[in-house]
Parts: C-alpha cells; sequence; structure tokens
C-alpha cells in the first residue's frame, strides 16, 4: 500500500541524488511507456515555450514602434518648443 511506496522512496531518494521522477534518475526498470509520456511532456513545454517566445517577439517588435513614435513626438514638440521660446523672447525684447 502507500506505506511501502513512501518507504521506498524514503530508501532511494538520498542514494539517487534527487527525487525520483527527475530524468536523471529513471532507473532501467522505467518503462517505453513512461518514457513516452516524459517525451511527450516535453514536447508539449517546448511548443508552449515556442508560442510564447513568438508572443513576446510580437511584443517587442509593437513597443520599439510606439518607441520610435514617442521619440518622434518628442522631436516635433521640442521644435515647437523651441520656436514658441525664440517668438516669445522676440516679442518680449528679451
Amino acid at each position: 500500500g502507500p506505506g511501502r511506496l513512501s518507504a521506498a522512496a524514503r530508501e532511494d531518494g538520498p542514494l539517487e541524488g534527487g527525487p525520483p521522477d527527475h530524468s536523471y534518475s529513471l532507473s532501467s526498470g522505467t518503462t517505453s511507456e513512461e518514457l513516452l509520456r516524459k517525451l511527450n511532456e516535453q514536447r508539449d513545454i517546448i511548443a508552449l515555450l515556442e508560442v510564447k517566445m513568438k508572443e513576446m517577439k510580437g511584443s517587442i517588435r509593437r513597443l520599439r514602434l510606439s518607441e520610435a513614435q514617442l521619440r518622434e513626438e518628442i522631436r516635433v514638440k521640442d521644435r515647437l518648443l523651441h520656436a514658441a521660446g525664440a517668438g516669445n523672447r522676440k516679442r518680449h525684447g528679451l
């Protein structure tokens, strides 16, 4: 029952240097079915990460575009401010 399982886990843990579910501690008794399940889990994780990477690349592109637009707005406003400032100085005879 469960008692026997936990006793086995206690015995194996220190010897194997980690929880039995880590790939490096897979025993020779692991069935090909279990290995296939692990492989499929890894593939799912990789697929998810690839989707996330694409989304992040899209976000980066959008942020770079809005950054470029903001820089352009700042340039335009600076020009207007300088022009206005020059005009004011002339008007006030400074």
